[in-house]
């Protein structure tokens, strides 16, 4: 993004100049307190080049007013390249990294007067990031078998509640519009993340379901029947 001010008519492009640098100027203490972290914003005067900086606020790279522009300003102006970027990656000259922005400014005649540089130094940063990642799980619980995050509950009728919603969650039906073949689902889900297991789990899971507890546990009958292997099960004609 380039931007253009334009003065008023009849002004000169030299004062427009002036007035582009006067205005960016007031803008540079504000940026650097705005912007989070370590920071350092620069105003770089183009026609001054090489020593082209005539604002500086934060430390990052040691500089002055006075001081030299960058190798990156020093070959856009070499081949007449100027162009905002932003987000690029910098370092000082102690080797450490920082993310940087550089925005031109141009008056009405086209030409490049002015650069505002922001570095933000992103050691600290880095640093957060790969502790954020050190606590974050890199393995699933070797013997769990998990396949969903674990949830830490406050007591059994919240894990109840959890495993029941869960269940419910994986049909993905209403249950007013369920038929039974869904809430065999919703049953065999439970039984599989061991919810019968809880005291009066029936009692919950056919209130949930809108049945009687004894339809649940036929329920539980064909699910043990469906899943039983087929040499446990017995038939008429074995009879």
């Amino acid at each position: 993004m380039t931007e253009t001010i334009h003065s008023p008519a009849g002004q000169s492009i030299a004062a427009e100049a002036d007035l582009i640098l006067r205005t960016l100027r007031t803008l540079v203490e504000p940026l650097a307190s705005l912007t989070p972290g370590e920071c350092e914003v620069v105003l770089h005067d183009l026609r001054l080049l090489p020593n082209s900086i005539v604002a500086v606020a934060g430390d990052l790279s040691g500089r002055d007013e006075g001081g030299s522009a960058t190798d990156l300003l020093l070959r856009a102006s070499a081949t007449d390249t100027y162009s905002t970027v932003l987000g690029y990656g910098g370092r000082n000259a102690y080797g450490r990294e920082w993310r940087s922005s550089t925005i031109i400014f141009r008056d009405s005649a086209g030409t490049a007067v002015a650069a505002l540089c922001v570095n933000n130094d992103t050691h600290a940063w880095r640093i957060l990031a790969e502790l954020a990642g050190s606590m974050m799980p890199q393995t699933r619980l070797a013997d769990s078998g998990a396949n969903e995050a674990e949830e830490f509950v406050g007591d059994v009728d919240e894990v109840a509640q959890h495993v029941l919603a869960s269940a419910i969650s994986v049909v993905d039906v209403p249950v007013d519009l369920m038929h039974k073949r869904h809430k065999l689902a919703v049953v065999q889900a439970l039984r599989d993340r061991g919810f019968f297991m809880l005291k009066e789990s029936v009692e919950t899971a056919a209130q949930a379901l809108g049945v009687t507890r004894f339809t649940v546990y036929n329920y539980l009958n064909e699910i043990e029947h469906e899943t039983a292997p087929a040499t446990d099960r017995v038939s008429s004609s074995d009879i």
